[in-house]
């Protein structure tokens, strides 16, 4: 694939690599001062990282815990920063230890400047993690 283009095209590959549970080649997306939030996070879980190395050890062991299958309405939203974007979208698979569905709505605001992610919003719903069955330990979700 040739280098996306935009910043929708860079998202969208991004979905391609998680999908391939590609962690390495997702995280090389990032630039290296990007910062990733979790503004819903609850207070056991991380809220910020900064920096590429933080996002790479943050998600380091996400496919051992989720396997993603599809991201079915998927909707990106152009702002009126050329470099912005805002995400709509699921993310459903099934949890690999109990092999439990997965299903997460996710509204994201990233940011991209010279092909890298520079800024990535994560509004993922924390209380997911009261319910039965559901094992997010070290995966941050």
């Amino acid at each position: 694939m040739s280098a996306p283009t935009s910043p929708a095209d860079l998202y969208r590959h991004s979905l391609r690599l998680l999908l391939d549970g590609n962690v390495p080649g997702w995280v090389d997306l990032w630039a290296d001062d990007g910062v990733m939030e979790f503004p819903f996070a609850p207070d056991d879980r991380p809220r910020r990282l900064e920096g590429k190395a933080a996002v790479a050890a943050y998600m380091r062991p996400y496919p051992d815990h989720i396997d993603l299958h599809d991201f079915p309405a998927l909707q990106i939203h152009e702002t009126t920063d050329p470099e912005t974007i805002v995400v709509e979208m699921r993310g459903v698979g099934r949890l690999v230890r109990t092999g439990a569905p997965f299903d997460m709505t996710y509204i994201a605001v990233v940011t991209v400047k010279g092909g890298r992610i520079t800024s990535y919003r994560d509004y993922w719903n924390p209380l997911a993690l009261l319910e039965p069955g559901t094992d997010f330990a070290g995966s941050g979700r």
